[in-house]
């Protein structure tokens, strides 16, 4: 476990600086990977340093576009030099809105396995669907993905095929698995939200999988938090909401291995029920401690969940461990994680104690996973988008964040890799590329128009899917760009 959490560590030291590392303990991970969404379980969105993408490259790259049978409406895994299919390939992996999982060959854009579970003819063209990016086993050998029917599969990277399935909920056509999976301190992480309208009963919840086996391990319920398993709404518990539906699902804390969500909409009573509210969990999901605004029953009667994003953490400065939280009411709060409130006694109840409230860019919903990056010169960025903006605010030695540059482009969750900032303006379609120092637009990347889906950039080629889950479409479109020699 220790060895673990070291190398957690040591894996957010490398991407905050845009360097790559190589996995130990639990196998190899190699430098050509991207495993999961926003690149790590810290999810800082910074990937490798070197990707054979740079600003000079950007006008030669060359574009496939992939027809799919799905939208993806998140993001890709992707690996290199693998074998599938008795062949090696670069490949990238895809779950598409109905549960269908894909691997495609990044050369050519070829499907090259398919999954797809047994609820996808039945789920077709309705509303019951999933969002949530995969994660790939450190080994390299496996990948982790979801289906609507609240299912968790693990699966092989070198032909699909399953080798466990867990339900993750007991009511999956109220509970929607739409953050992202993640895999941590040797466990994989699952959370639940809800579905648009809030049709009760439902509760975010928190699973924990041993991924060799697919036993749950753990559950926290953000409501009716007392039950430690999964609950069937409403005879259990018969509050509602309180949704995980942020783009990352779960943020892991560096060097303790804690895991980091926010809720959404829902009651917060201080003891079993945490509307609205940031929550540090143990890795065997004991609540430890958390941040609730001052207004959540303002956010909650106005439907301003603030778990529309997950806590983005800053680099530890002074000893001080920041987190960035938005959520909808377009603001964005710089929280000291060691100093939230204790989730027993009277800190269970108290509100409030951010140390800085901004406005977020375009002071509208914000529903991206903002990217922390720490320029070459040692400072401190985190990049935020909305429909209305992208904004990079600088960390300053006064422990506050200021406005270092903004635009008036839409973006999804931006992402750093090779020294650029990618930013998916899902309005327009198109993919800007800035210098994340001063936002210069490298480049303006063709793509089309999409909603959640965020980019991933590896071994000279980006992946990029487009689309909308919410048009329930059987069809979708996935963008390669490459350079020349790829």
């Amino acid at each position: 476990m220790r060895s673990l959490r070291l190398l957690l560590a040591l894996v957010l030291v490398a991407a905050i600086t845009g360097a790559t590392v190589a996995a130990a303990s639990a196998g190899p991970v190699a430098p050509s990977a991207w495993t999961t969404f926003d690149y790590n379980a810290q999810r800082t969105g910074v990937g490798p340093s070197d990707t054979g993408v740079t600003a000079a490259a950007l006008g030669s790259l060359r574009r496939t576009v992939v027809r799919l049978p799905g939208t993806v409406d998140s993001a890709a895994v992707a690996l290199t030099n693998v074998r599938v299919r008795g062949a090696r390939h670069d490949i990238a992996i895809v779950t598409t809105s109905y549960g269908r999982t894909l691997a495609l060959n990044l050369a050519n854009g070829r499907i090259l396995w398919q999954f797809a579970p047994a609820s996808v003819r039945s789920l077709q063209g309705g509303p019951q669907i999933t969002t949530a990016a995969p994660v790939l086993d450190p080994s390299l050998a496996y990948v982790y993905v979801t289906s609507p029917d609240g299912y968790v599969h693990k699966l092989r990277v070198a032909s699909g095929r399953p080798v466990w399935s867990t339900r993750v909920t007991a009511a999956p056509a109220r509970e929607k698995l739409a953050g992202s999976l993640n895999l941590a301190d040797g466990e994989l992480i699952v959370v639940t939200g809800g579905y648009y309208g809030d049709v009760p009963t439902y509760q975010g919840h928190v699973v924990t999988i041993d991924p060799a086996t697919g036993v749950i391990t753990h559950v926290f319920n953000t409501l009716c938090s007392n039950i430690k398993r999964l609950i069937e709404p409403p005879t259990r518990c018969r509050a509602s909401d309180s949704a995980i539906w942020g783009r990352p699902g779960s943020v892991v804390v560096p060097g303790t291995g804690d895991i980091l969500v926010a809720t959404g909409n829902g009651p917060f009573n201080g003891r079993t029920a945490w509307g609205d509210s940031v929550l540090e969990l143990s890795p065997a999901l004991r609540l430890l401690r958390h941040w609730t605004p001052v207004d959540q029953v303002q956010l909650n009667a106005d439907d301003k969940d603030l778990g529309s994003t997950e806590p983005a953490l800053l680099p530890t400065h002074g000893g001080v461990q920041f987190a960035v939280q938005g959520g909808k009411q377009g603001v964005l709060n710089l929280l000291d994680i060691n100093r939230l409130a204790s989730s027993r006694g009277s800190g269970g109840s108290r509100t409030g104690g951010s140390l800085q409230t901004i406005a977020g860019p375009g002071a509208t919903d914000i529903y991206s996973q903002p990217a922390v990056w720490r320029a070459p010169g040692g400072r401190v960025y985190v990049f935020v988008t909305s429909n209305s903006g992208t904004a990079a605010y600088a960390l300053t030695a006064a422990r506050r964040l200021r406005v270092a540059w903004q635009n008036g482009q839409a973006g999804t969750s931006p992402v750093v890799a090779g020294g650029l900032l990618y930013v998916y303006n899902q309005l327009q379609g198109v993919l800007n590329v800035y210098n994340p120092a001063n936002g210069h637009l490298y480049r303006a990347l063709p793509a089309a128009p999409g909603h959640w889906n965020s980019p991933i950039v590896l071994a000279g080629t980006i992946v990029l899917p487009v689309g909308d889950d919410n048009a329930h479409l059987r069809t979708g479109e996935l963008f390669i760009y490459h350079l020349p020699r790829r």
